[in-house]
């Protein structure tokens, strides 16, 4: 039996002419193809919803509703072009125990995986801090294992410049510290993402963060006595 591709190779093309045809009167003309195009991204994203309830808990309902809109909201951009140029979706984790979420982002040439914290409430990014600032064996140990180092290299987000307010630049957790953003991501070839695997390799690949987020989950939904705060 033919291996069932995930994400047809066409899927690509049709947002390679997008990229280079940006705008509304060219969109709309090829609706009909987008729509197309669209239904085997859906399918791929019920299937991986399937393979991330296998190892977690989901509370994003389907496929359809994990995915992100093709039309770009441009109220506070200076980027004004219409339309979103690559598939992408996300997945929430059910629950107040389980913080943190999954997405992917499909692309020719830039297609990722990333999983995490995007912007964190300051509440939250003072949580954080305060753990990391307090001791950061346990989350060094996750983030140099080596199935985190092989899988996604190293902690990615934006970063201050200078010692965040309330804490103290000479703090042995200061590399840490100045993160905004706390992300794992690692990126796929065109030729992994057309392969009739990937939701489940993605599944694997999410599944893999699991330590970072659950150590994360742990920080969030505890004060700094260890009590639970939900």
């Amino acid at each position: 039996m033919k291996q069932k591709v995930s994400i047809p190779i066409s899927g690509f093309e049709f947002l390679k002419y997008l990229a280079k045809n940006n705008n509304r009167d060219w969109f709309n003309t090829h609706k009909e193809r987008y729509l197309k195009e669209l239904a085997p991204v859906e399918q791929f994203a019920n299937d991986l919803l399937v393979e991330l309830n296998k190892h977690d808990v989901i509370e994003t309902p389907s496929g359809k509703k994990a995915l992100h809109r093709i039309y770009r909201d441009v109220r506070f951009s200076k980027e004004k072009t219409p339309y979103n140029t690559h598939w992408g979706g996300s997945f929430k984790r059910a629950g107040k125990n389980r913080r943190g979420s999954y997405y992917f982002h499909l692309a020719p040439g830039n297609s990722f995986v990333a999983c995490g914290f995007w912007g964190p409430n300051a509440e939250d990014l003072k949580r954080i801090r305060d753990d990391f600032a307090y001791d950061a064996t346990e989350i060094r140990k996750i983030l140099n294992s080596k199935k985190i180092k092989n899988t996604f290299g190293n902690l990615q987000g934006e970063q201050l410049k200078t010692t965040p307010k309330g804490f103290n630049a000479d703090s042995e957790a200061i590399d840490l510290l100045r993160y905004k953003q706390f992300l794992l991501i690692k990126k796929f070839s065109d030729k992994e993402v057309v392969d009739g695997h990937f939701a489940k390799t993605l599944a694997e690949t999410f599944k893999a963060m699991r330590p970072f987020l659950d150590y994360m989950t742990d920080v969030l939904t505890t004060d700094v006595n260890g009590l639970s705060t939900i």
